[in-house]
Order: structure tokens, then sequence, then C-alpha cells
């Protein structure tokens, strides 16, 4: 409707299409509430959003560039008596700053392209330089075309299969000294032009997370019947880094007693203590306050049990209070074995995928998607101190009960920032391989990284297989997130140079090579700001640094309960063949402990 004169009137109208504002954003529709739901991004998800790795080069483009507000124009003749205006920001905040990309790979295999038999008429160089200057056509802004897009993918994944089985043998002899496995053949090396070529394979997130199975998002995910325009793949590892090598850590009841690290007294502590941990005890509760690595060491675990148990486990620092760290033991524990051996799931496509499920919630339910489309102030009544309308760019006036507004819409002088706002560290790295190579190559692996010299904040890292969607058929796609303390070059460049081969590493030649990264700073949406904005104005805040999506529910159903307490949150919307159109009652059906999509 970018072109056309929206409808004059809603209940709620709500700015951003983040993870919070498009939960928020279905809970109304779903409940009859005539939604509005606007965003001056050409796309979805806001800093949820996953790119196609053409689309992330013309979003680097775009950062680097000086942003250009928009016009001001002067609304005052649309106000009635009583009446004042609160202009909004016209440019994106400062929300990411600090990118820095590399590439580590050649820029074009010539003599790839000289043996491959199926070699195109186009040069890779050629195709490379067109796709670049495509990226800004490439870049969906529709949702269906998104959708679009995505479900092809499974077939394209088909024909690239069987066009490298063919290609195999050839491309293996003159690559001797290529990264390998033990059981696998010589890869041929990867090239940008490769990349760019086959960007529309990759799903890159610009936030990291994973869900945990029993976690807020999967209980909404499943209660709202959202979960059907999703799939998701188990993490099917965890691994930890100590002492220079990557470990996998036994955490589920099969792989402490298959595990190989760990000796039989060790896995006979390791199971005691975990089954204890379940309940609460007064023991327990005599280190409120005290150091988790304290009550660890205390329960007489060795160092193995207390690094994996601490890092792995509880995923929390060595200053963590206890009953912090035995919180986060049990919730872990709780999770396992819902869907697969580890507490976590992974969306196919990538987390860009979650928020567009809730929006197509919406939009089935009645409410209105506009993206790039700004909205430039709030009409508010003086007397009441309420919004009463919002004013779009094209000067037209839109009454509204509610409005929502992503923080990234509120203008400085808006905002009552007791704290500076604290940021993320993030690093997105493709790879030529696994941190951990196996016999299968469907592996989705949660990986900690203590701190590798003090002062260094712990990291996160989630390294994903094609199979997820998400990267090309012989690369993995590396996520890595830490508190900032400096740029994320800074923090996160020690940890890439350990793990993986760069041209900055030493004595790392087991190790996967880096084909290209990206690393930058995003805002860390869990500091609390308050806003000087009218009191049925509520603001949402972007992705926090913890691994779940708990900061993000929990954000859309406090608003949704401020506005409509006697309401249900997003319930089951009902399966088109529960529908009944004879005017009988229309049938919500399924258990609520239904499953999600899962692959193995």
């Amino acid at each position: 409707m970018a072109a056309e004169e929206l409808p004059s009137e809603f209940d709620v109208v709500i700015l951003g299409t983040g993870l919070a504002e498009s939960v928020v954003a279905a809970a109304f529709s779903r409940v009859g509430q005539r939604v509005l739901h606007l965003d001056r991004r050409s796309y979805y998800a806001a800093n949820w959003a996953s790119f196609t790795f053409n689309s992330l080069l013309s979003w680097i483009q775009q950062h680097h560039e000086e942003p250009q507000p928009e016009e001001l124009h002067d609304w005052s003749s649309l106000l009635e008596e009583g009446e004042e205006l609160i202009y909004l920001s016209n440019t994106d905040s400062a929300s990411v700053r600090n990118l820095q990309v590399f590439c580590f790979t050649s820029e074009e295999d010539e003599e790839e392209e000289a043996q491959s038999p199926d070699a195109p008429n186009t040069t890779e160089e050629e195709s490379a330089g067109d796709a670049v200057k495509e990226t800004s056509e490439t870049e969906s802004a529709g949702f269906n075309s998104k959708y679009e897009e995505t479900n092809q993918k499974p077939e394209e994944e088909e024909e690239q299969a069987s066009q490298t089985e063919g290609e195999e043998p050839e491309a293996d002899q003159p690559t001797p000294t290529a990264a390998q496995s033990q059981s696998e053949p010589t890869k041929k090396k990867i090239s940008y032009a490769q990349l760019v070529k086959e960007g529309r394979r990759f799903n890159i997130d610009l936030v990291s997370k994973l869900l945990y199975s029993r976690g807020s998002l999967v209980d909404l995910l499943i209660k709202s019947n959202v979960s059907r325009y999703a799939e998701f793949k188990n993490v099917t590892r965890i691994l930890t880094y100590r002492h220079g090598q990557v470990e996998q850590v036994p955490c589920s009841r099969a792989d402490v007693f298959a595990s190989r690290q760990l000796s039989v007294v060790e896995k006979r502590k390791l199971m005691r203590y975990l089954t204890s941990c379940v309940e609460e005890t007064e023991e327990q509760r005599a280190y409120n306050g005290r150091p988790y690595l304290e009550f660890l060491c205390d329960q007489q675990l060795g160092n193995n049990l207390q690094h994996f148990l601490l890092h792995s486990i509880a995923m929390v620092t060595e200053d963590t209070p206890t009953e912090e760290g035995l919180a986060s033991t049990r919730h872990f524990l709780r999770c396992l074995g819902r869907y697969g051996n580890t507490p976590f799931l992974f969306p196919v496509y990538g987390l860009g995928e979650i928020p567009q499920c809730f929006c197509r919630m919406c939009a089935v339910f009645g409410g209105i998607y506009c993206l790039r489309h700004s909205v430039t102030c709030l009409l508010v009544e003086k007397e009441t101190n309420r919004c009463k309308a919002v004013i779009d760019s094209r000067g037209q006036r839109i009454s509204c009960s509610h409005c929502v507004v992503e923080d990234g819409f509120v203008g400085a002088d808006r905002k009552r920032l007791a704290t500076p706002t604290r940021f993320l560290s993030r690093a997105v790295l493709i790879t030529d391989g696994s941190i951990l190579p196996s016999n299968s190559d469907q592996q989705v692996s949660m990986v900690t990284v203590p701190p590798v010299a003090a002062g260094c904040p712990t990291v996160k890292m989630v390294e994903l297989c094609p199979s997820t969607m998400t990267c090309m058929p012989g690369t993995h796609l590396v996520h890595l997130t830490c508190q900032s303390v400096g740029s994320a070059f800074e923090d996160l460049s020690p940890v890439v140079t350990r793990m993986f081969r760069t041209p900055q590493s030493h004595d790392q030649e087991k190790n996967p090579s880096v084909l290209w990264c990206l690393y930058f700073n995003m805002a860390d949406g869990s500091g609390v700001k308050g806003h000087d904005l009218p009191s049925n104005v509520f603001v949402t805040f972007g992705p926090d640094g913890a691994l779940s999506h708990e900061h993000a529910v929990s954000q859309a159903e406090s608003i949704f309960k401020k506005i409509l307490p006697e309401e249900d949150f997003c319930p089951p919307a009902p399966n088109p063949e529960d529908i009944i159109y004879d005017g009988e009652n229309t049938s919500t059906g399924g258990e609520e402990e239904q499953s999600l999509q899962t692959e193995e």
C-alpha cells in the first residue's frame, strides 16, 4: 500500500518490525484490534533481520554512507484546538557502529573455472560484479516475496548438490593443500566471487540467539499456532574452548555416559550433581550471594566439571551469584530432551524468520503493513497527554487509540538517559569448515569461549551448517557475540585468530579458514531507558545480549496487558481445516503441547 492512502483510523499504530513489535502486532490483531504496522526500512525485522550475502553487502554500504535525514515538514496546519506535535527521529539512531569487513579469500579462482566442465559462459568476475551492482534490487521489500525466495531454496540446493557431485573428482586433484577432514576428500578453495554468486543461499542474522525448547518464545509459538509458519533444527551439540582446543560438553545422560573426556568417577560426580540441582535445598540457599564458582568448588568437583558447569551449562561468569547460576543450570536441564539432546532450537533460514512469522499472523487477522513508510510526528492532546493520531511523511493524519514505537524512532530530545547506552560486540564469519569436524555434516553447535585474558568478555558462538539454509554448501556460518569492552574488532578478533585460520593466525593449520568476516557493535536493548512521551505511547527496545528471546517476548506481553488487561495474549489461531463456515463456533483446535516442525 506504499503508493496509496492508508485508512484514517486504527486502534493501534506500531512503528518498527522487530521481534517485540511483531509479536505485539500479532497479539492485537488476533483479538480483533485494527492494527497498522509501519517501518521506514525496506526490510522486515529491523535489528533482528536476516540478509542474503548480497543484501548484507548493501546494508554495510548504507551504514558506511552518511545518513541523509528526511526533510522535516511543518504539519502544524493539521492541528486542531488543544493539540500539539511531537516530532519523531527521521533517521535510524546509531544502534549499529564500528563496522569492519575483511575478506581473506581470493577475488576469483581462475584455476577452478578452467577445470570445471560445467562452467557457464559468464566469468565469475562478471557474475560477482553484476551481483554487487544488483544488491539493492535483490533485497525483498515485501513479506510474501521473502517467502517465495526462501521456498525456492531447497530446490536450488538439490540442483547445486547434483552439480557438485559431478565436479568433485576433478576439483579435488589440483588442491591437495586445502583444509580437509579425516574422512573427506580435499575441498576446493571458495573464492569471493563464488560467495557473491551464491549469495542468495546465505541468510545472515544481525543478532545471534537460540530458542530454549521450554523458553517463552517456543511456548508462544506453540500456543499461538505461529509455529506452522516456520521450521526448526535442533542444536546438535554444546562445545567449549579450553587449553587451546574445542571440546564437546556432555550435558544429557546419554552424552555423559558416552563421553571419552571424563573418567568414570567424573561421570558419577556430574550425574549426581545434575540430579541434586533439580530442587532447591538449604545447602544451596546458604550460598546465596556468594560466587557460583565457590559453590562448585565446595561440591568437590574437579576442574573439568567446574568448567563445563560454569561456562557451558549455566553459561555464567565466575562472579555470578550462586542462586543465579543454579537457576540457569535448572533451566538448561528442564529444556533437555524436549526436542533433542540439547536444550536449543534454531529456525531454518535464520532468526529473521521469527518476526516475519508473527507479522504474517497479524496480516492474516487484518493487520495492514507498509514498509518504506515513515511517521513524522505524534499528534497529542494537551489536556490528557494522550496521542490521538500520527502524521506520516505524506501529511496524512491517522487516528489511533494507542501507539507502539521502536526506540530508534524516538528523538533524542524525548529520551531520559540515566546511563550511557551499552553495546554488544558482534562478528559474523563465513568459514570453509567446522571448528570440530565430525562424521556428520549436519552439526549445529553452540560454543562458549571463556575470557581469553583478564578483562576480556565471555564469548558466545553459534556455528551453523548448510542444512540450516543459512550458508552455501562447503561453508559454515559462525556468529560471535559478547558484551562490548571496546570495538567489536578489539573484543572478538583475538578469539577469531585463536580458533580459526586467518592471515594473523600462527600455527593454526588444522583450524578452518575464515573466508570473509564482518565485525560491528550493536546497541544492547536490555538497558532500561525512560522516555518523555504521552501515556498511551509505549516504547520497545531491540535485541539484548542474552542467548534467549525472553526480553523481547516479555516486552510484547507487558505492553499488551497494559492496553488490554482482560484479553488473552496471542490465543491460538484456528487451523484452516478446522474453520467451519456454517455459523457454528470455530474450533481453535490443537493441544498446547504440540511439537514444532523440527528436523533431525
